[in-house]
């Protein structure tokens, strides 16, 4: 994949596999030009939608001055994201067109589920002898690849991504049941993830496939860094046993998924079905969707609604 940033914003230009394509004859000049001018707008209509280039609620988190309470209200409503994201995820695999879509869709899902990625060629563990104690430890996201395929791999309770999430809350006072039910959300943190469900798991394949290329496009671009240095910070003052190993884990992890994305949409676009209409409407709303749920928490913050 070839992803090149300049000035803070992110424009998607053509790929070696594309090129190479184009090098054996499988694709014309003018079909690799139609490509290029729509990945120009997909880069417009996306990677500079205001909630990925200025998320006001994320550019203030990043400073580590949130209250106890700003900060246990943010971990529940990440944490309702989190859990319902499942549902979506779920339905992604069921509606995915082909076997290889599928497969790359069941690498995410049951990644969150906890199963470890694993390099092909390497043995899921290293040392048989390891006790139980520190064979749970490999859900531990500071222990494991973020590279390779779940295929093989060792699936680990503790390795579950809601796990990881549990741990952050249990160090600011709240426990498992008081996280990831959708009677935890705020209506805009539900309107994102029903969102979600109808949009990134839709069974119309071209605005799922929009869904899937904005949302991994969002999480590649530097929500979670800005997360993960609010969160430091306030380790660094306040909390000094807070686990943040879920945040800096998918800080680290996210660029991988982007990328599969690209992948999947050289892959579609070519095809004679391939509605680029839909595919823009489906990232469009799914973006907007996004947006509801960052203004939401923005604006709970500045009306001091905390649940």
């Amino acid at each position: 994949m070839t992803l090149t940033l300049a000035n803070n914003f992110s424009n998607i230009t053509i790929s070696s596999r594309i090129e190479e394509r184009l090098r054996r004859g499988k694709l014309t000049q003018n079909q690799v030009d139609n490509f290029q001018n729509f990945l120009t707008e997909v880069d417009r209509e996306f990677l500079q939608h205001r909630i990925i280039t200025n998320n006001t609620y994320t550019r203030w988190f990043r400073k580590g001055t949130a209250t106890d309470e700003e900060l246990r209200h943010f971990i529940r409503q990440f944490s309702v994201f989190s859990n319902q994201f499942l549902i979506a995820a779920l339905l992604k695999v069921i509606n995915s067109s082909t076997l290889q879509q599928s497969r790359a869709s069941r690498e995410i899902l049951l990644n969150e589920l906890g199963v470890i990625y694993r390099q092909p060629g390497q043995p899921s563990s290293s040392n048989l002898a390891q006790t139980e104690e520190e064979k749970d430890r490999e859900g531990d996201p500071e222990l494991v690849s973020t590279e390779g395929t779940v295929d093989g791999g060792i699936c680990r309770f503790r390795a579950a991504h809601f796990e990881w999430l549990l741990g952050v809350a249990e160090g600011l006072g709240l426990h498992y049941e008081d996280i990831g039910k959708r009677k935890h959300g705020r209506p805009t943190t539900l309107h994102f993830c029903d969102e979600l469900q109808r949009l990134y798991g839709s069974d119309d394949p071209q605005i799922a496939e929009g869904a899937s290329f904005a949302v991994e496009n969002w999480a590649a671009a530097g929500f979670w860094q800005e997360l993960e240095d609010g969160l430091t910070r306030i380790k660094q003052t306040r909390y000094p046993h807070l686990r943040l190993a879920f945040f800096t884990w998918h800080n680290r992890v996210e660029a991988q998924h982007a990328g599969h994305t690209l992948e999947e949409l050289e892959e579609v676009y070519f095809h004679p079905d391939f509605d680029q209409a839909k595919f823009i409407q489906g990232g469009r709303e799914i973006l907007e969707a996004i947006a509801v749920f960052w203004d939401g928490l923005n604006s709970d913050r500045l009306n001091h609604i905390y649940t």
